[in-house]
């Protein structure tokens, strides 16, 4: 039963709920597509000349300072009101009972209205709904009481909360990186090449280059006093266009002779000419030092080999520009290599490795989760397990793993089987249970 007569004004009133209603959508559906708007996508959008994307690009350049708090304040606003006014009108109209029947009617229609229909819309249309925003948020932005009064609650807010407007980490971290390209991979937007390399990319900011460089063991190189024709001969045997030169050891190398200064000096008759004195000065670089610096300095100094060395001034080992390439595309073969596989299927679930493969990526090539730490290869894991160099058969357990020493040569371990220890023989993994304790 009506407590009194419905007026013209309560017509005025409703009229104007309906259209903060409508405002309030509005503004739901531009919160939700601008935070969802990367400053990436906005490039995109700009690059491809979108009507509103300059505009969305401002916006998203500071999502906090911009336009979130005068969108969540007029928000706000506009529900407030419109719930007041519907009060209002139900109790002249209905009394008490109207009051609390039109509190629950509003709650409602805010919800599905204003709420959940626009957001829902943006989400799925986010470009559509970000760039539709942008004019008109843009707008509301410069409006100096809006902007002024969002300012100064802002300002209340951190003086409540003084770390709220700190910023502690970065927008896009590595990891939400890596996942944005695997979902890129899964739906085909990327190809997965594309994807890995993206993931090296990302890696290669962390490699250092103990962990890329061939270690001293491997190092192919001449005394200064060999004459040059010997050296010429030694580095076309081992396919080397650069080979380092020491004197007296591999510790003090004092250049690198290429061969084409090695050539030219053999055919000029000079092939007795000691190859120290035809040797380049080397470049010498620490084993802790971050590979991308360093594939930069090879670039602007024109240089593509260097001399790592160990924190007491010895040689540790050599690392060339193609490795550091292949950190990020992979390992790199021409019709003249003939190293041994990396990594090579021997069974359902086992596995030959080379011993100076990484133990990280055997981690992510085996799903496993073999130890890390000062070791950074699968040889220096078992020398760590074992506390000496095995013996060639020798087999010790590591994270539901049992890791053989395949071949052993002199004191360096070359091959590594891995297997799980369900399918190891009995007799291999009980002395690597004893050995892992």
């Amino acid at each position: 039963m009506l407590a009194a007569s419905f007026t013209p004004a309560d017509g005025g009133l409703l009229a104007a709920v309906v259209l903060l209603l409508a405002i309030s959508a509005l503004l739901a559906l531009a919160e939700t597509g601008l935070v969802r708007t990367t400053k990436a996508r906005a490039r995109a959008l700009v690059e491809a000349h979108r009507r509103g994307a300059r505009s969305l690009l401002r916006l998203v350049e500071d999502p906090e300072q911009s336009f979130l708090a005068p969108i969540l304040l007029l928000v706000l606003i506009c529900q407030l009101v419109s719930a007041t006014l519907v009060g209002l009108v139900a109790d002249r109209l209905f009394g008490a009972l109207g009051v609390v029947a039109a509190t629950a009617f509003e709650v409602v229609v805010i919800f599905v209205a204003a709420e959940a229909v626009p957001k829902q819309w943006a989400v799925r249309n986010a470009d559509r709904a970000a760039l539709l925003a942008a004019p008109i948020v843009t707008g509301l932005v410069r409006f100096a009481p809006i902007r002024s009064l969002s300012l100064l609650l802002i300002v209340l807010a951190n003086r409540i909360t003084p770390n709220a407007g700190g910023r502690n980490s970065p927008d896009v971290t590595e990891s939400e990186l890596l996942a944005m390209a695997d979902v890129a991979a899964a739906e085909d937007v990327i190809e997965h090449s594309e994807r890995d390399l993206i993931s090296s990319i990302i890696e290669f900011g962390d490699t250092i280059v103990r962990e890329v460089m061939a270690p001293r063991p491997d190092i192919v190189a001449v005394e200064a006093s060999v004459p040059a024709g010997e050296v010429l001969e030694r580095a076309i045997t081992a396919g080397l266009s650069r080979i380092p030169v020491y004197a007296g050891t591999v510790d003090d190398i004092v250049g690198i002779a290429y061969t084409r200064d090695l050539m030219r000096a053999v055919r000029d008759g000079e092939e007795h000419r000691p190859g120290g004195e035809l040797a380049r000065p080397a470049h010498y670089v620490p084993e802790t030092k971050r590979v991308a610096p360093l594939l930069r300095e090879m670039q602007s100094q024109q240089f593509h080999l260097a001399v790592v060395v160990d924190e007491y001034g010895g040689t540790a080992g050599i690392v060339t520009l193609e490795d550091l390439i292949e950190e990020l595309v992979g390992e790199i073969a021409d019709e003249f290599d003939t190293e041994e596989a990396m990594i090579e299927p021997i069974g359902e679930h086992s596995y030959r490795v080379s011993a100076r493969m990484p133990v990280d990526e055997v981690n992510e090539l085996l799903d496993a989760d073999l130890p890390v730490g000062d070791w950074d290869t699968i040889g220096g894991l078992l020398l760590h397990l074992r506390g000496q160099v095995p013996i060639e058969g020798e087999a010790l357990r590591a994270d539901g793993h049992v890791l053989v020493a395949e071949r052993v040569q002199g004191r360096r371990v070359r091959t590594v089987r891995i297997e799980p220890v369900s399918e190891a023989p009995a007799e291999a993994a009980r002395p690597a249970a004893r050995e892992a304790q």
